[in-house]
C-alpha cells in the first residue's frame, strides 16, 4: 500500500487466541452528537460509493440478485397480509366488524413489522455472503483511501464467506429473539402502531450496523464478539449509521442501490470506533 504495512497471510479461521488484544476509542461527543455523526458516515459512504463508478457497479450486481428474491417475497406478503392476519386471529370472526377490523389491523402492522426487521437483517446477511469479494473490495478501497490497517489478515475468500455466514446466523438468531416481544407488543393499538415501530427501527438499525461492519473487523482479526464490544461503546455512532440504512432500505429499490454504500459507510464508522484516521492525513488516535 505504499505506507510501510505489512500484510500478514492467516489462513485458518480466526479463534479466541488469534484475536489481537484491541480496545475501543472513547466516544467524545454527547449521544446526539454521536448519532448525527453515524448518520454522517452513511451519508459520507454514499459519496465514495458515487465517486467510484466501477465499484458501484460491483456493488450493485449482488445486491440486485438477493433484491428481486426479496421484493417478490415481500410483494407476496403483501398480497396475502389479510388473509394472514385472519387466519392468526380466528377468535375475532364472530366479532363486530369494526373492533374485527381494528385487531386484525393491529396483527397486520405487528406482522409486517417483524417481517421487515428480520427481512432486513437477512437481506443484509445474503447479499454480503454472495458478493462477498465485491464488498471486501468496497471495503478495502475506503480503509487504504484513510492509511490502510497495519497487520491487516488476509483471509481467504471462502473462510471470510464461512465466518460471515456463521456470525450473520448468530445475528439473525438474535434479531427474532428481540422480534418475538415486538411482534407481542404490535398487538396493543396505538402503542403497537407507533411505539413499536421506532423501537423496531433502532433494534433493526444496530443490527444493521453490526453486520455490515463485518469486513473491517476481520481484516482486523477480530470477530462478532468484538465488534459488539467495540460498538456497544460507541453505540449512539453506531445507531445512527444503522438507523440511516434501517431508513434507506425501506425506500422501494433503496436496500439494492444503498447497501454497497452502507458497506462503505460502515468501514468509516469501524475504523472511528477503532481508532484509525478517517481523514485523509489523520493519524491513529491512541
Amino acid at each position: 500500500m505504499g505506507l510501510g504495512f505489512q500484510t500478514v497471510t492467516h489462513p485458518q479461521p480466526l479463534g479466541p487466541d488469534a484475536r489481537p488484544p484491541i480496545t475501543a476509542h472513547p466516544a467524545t461527543g454527547g449521544a446526539v452528537q454521536e448519532f448525527l455523526a453515524g448518520f454522517r458516515l452513511l451519508l459520507r459512504g454514499l459519496g465514495l460509493y458515487v465517486s467510484n463508478p466501477r465499484l458501484m457497479l460491483l456493488g450493485l450486481i449482488p445486491a440486485l440478485i438477493s433484491g428481486v428474491v426479496y421484493l417478490a417475497a415481500f410483494g407476496t406478503l403483501f398480497y396475502f397480509i389479510s388473509d394472514i392476519a385472519a387466519a392468526i386471529t380466528p377468535f375475532a370472526d364472530g366479532w363486530e366488524e369494526g373492533l374485527q377490523e381494528v385487531v386484525r389491523l393491529a396483527v397486520a402492522v405487528a406482522v409486517l413489522g417483524v417481517v421487515v426487521l428480520v427481512g432486513m437483517l437477512t437481506f443484509t446477511a445474503i447479499t454480503l455472503v454472495i458478493g462477498d469479494p465485491f464488498y471486501e473490495k468496497i471495503s478495502e478501497a475506503v480503509e487504504n483511501r484513510y492509511g490502510g490497517v497495519p497487520n491487516e489478515i488476509d483471509l481467504p475468500w471462502h473462510t471470510s464467506i464461512r465466518l460471515s455466514l456463521a456470525d450473520s446466523i448468530r445475528l439473525i438468531g438474535l434479531t427474532v429473539l428481540c422480534g418475538i416481544p415486538l411482534f407481542l407488543l404490535g398487538f396493543i393499538p396505538l402503542i403497537g402502531q407507533t411505539v413499536v415501530p421506532v423501537v423496531g427501527g433502532l433494534v433493526g438499525g444496530w443490527f444493521l450496523a453490526i453486520e455490515l461492519s463485518g469486513f473491517p473487523f476481520y481484516r482486523r482479526g477480530l470477530r462478532l464478539a468484538d465488534r459488539r464490544r467495540v460498538l456497544r461503546a460507541h453505540r449512539p455512532a453506531a445507531l445512527g449509521f444503522g438507523v440511516g440504512v434501517f431508513v434507506c432500505f425501506l425506500i422501494p429499490l433503496g436496500a439494492i442501490l444503498v447497501t454497497p454504500a452502507a458497506v462503505a459507510g460502515a468501514a468509516l464508522l469501524s475504523r472511528r470506533a477503532l481508532g484509525f484516521p478517517i481523514e485523509h492525513g489523520g493519524q491513529r488516535v491512541n
